[in-house]
């Protein structure tokens, strides 16, 4: 049997799996990060910004109008199914302060953005050169895993898995990380790398150089149909769709 490891931070691993299972692909996980909630208020804002899954999850309640903009549809899923008004830009951070400054006023108040430990600061530097006032709250810590899951190192061991799924270039470093503390390196060199941008990808390669990957696949867009979708052409050939 032939595997997909995925190295995403839980819940979306398990979600990924499943939408793997549902097309009848077999899936073992090995997130990179750990991520934790972080409880926050909500200061007085125009709207509240969120760069990932996680981030809208840890929303408090919905705040009469004031909407969440989200870097994309997935991660204003969570944030719309708690009742709040959202919009969702096209996936990078750059679409996402183009879409600030296009449905937003600088003058009618700050924006907040709830994002994990560390991230988003391009973000915030992007908008704060539009003339926003940028608060940043910590919705999330994300942290290295410590340990690789048995199940994985085995399926490598045994030569079973073919592709990696590799979401953000933090999760892809770890994950690598992690693989090359159990010795499993060359099994990785072995396989697929199937990234969600041509950043991941990077991240990815820089992670096990200086091995390299069989071959390299980038989604064609920065969402999980795309990258799922490289994987759904398995059956018409080898998947080596180079990085762009």
């Amino acid at each position: 049997m032939t595997l997909i490891l995925i190295t995403r931070p839980e819940p979306g691993a398990a979600e990924t799996a499943a939408r793997l299972a549902a097309a009848g692909i077999g899936a073992v996980l090995a997130p990179g990060l750990v991520l934790t909630p972080r409880a926050f208020r909500l200061p007085t804002c125009q709207a509240v910004l969120v760069t990932s899954r996680a981030g809208a999850r840890a929303l408090p309640a919905p705040v009469p109008g004031v909407p969440v903009l989200a870097v994309g549809a997935a991660s204003a899923a969570p944030a719309a199914a708690a009742g709040w008004a959202t919009l969702a830009a096209e996936g990078t951070a750059e679409s996402l302060a183009a879409l600030a400054a296009a449905r937003l006023d600088p003058g009618a108040g700050p924006l907040l953005l709830a994002v994990g430990q560390g991230y988003a600061l391009d973000l915030a530097a992007a908008l704060r050169a539009r003339g926003f006032r940028v608060i940043r709250r910590i919705a999330y810590a994300a942290t290295p895993g410590l340990t690789l899951p048995e199940a994985a190192a085995a399926a490598l061991r045994g030569g079973c898995v073919t592709h990696f799924l590799f979401h953000s270039p933090r999760s892809a470093w770890c994950a690598i990380r992690l693989f090359a503390a159990a010795g499993l390196l060359p099994a990785v060199a072995g396989c697929v790398a199937v990234a969600i941008s041509p950043r991941v990808a990077l991240a990815a390669r820089k992670a096990l150089a200086p091995l390299a990957f069989r071959a390299v696949a980038v989604a064609s867009r920065p969402s999980e149909d795309a990258l799922l979708g490289l994987l759904g052409r398995q059956g018409q050939g080898p998947l080596c769709e180079e990085e762009r």
